[in-house]
């Protein structure tokens, strides 16, 4: 049985996840312009790990 979630799925998921942190760090520390900008980052970036899943699956059929 093969896994569901690989090594780059999860790195994909962290990467959101600092891009995340970093927004929400930026908006209380009073950088509310950058905070939005790197807020934008985190949805680019999971959208990205499911276009990299889907070439992946695509492949392999």
């Amino acid at each position: 049985m093969s896994k569901i979630f690989k090594t780059s799925d999860y790195l994909f998921f962290i990467a959101a996840l600092l891009s995340l942190a970093v927004s929400v760090t930026l908006w209380f520390t009073g950088n509310r312009e950058e905070g939005l900008f790197v807020g934008l980052w985190v949805p680019s970036i999971l959208i990205l790990g499911v276009y990299a899943k889907i070439i992946v699956l695509l492949k392999r059929s």
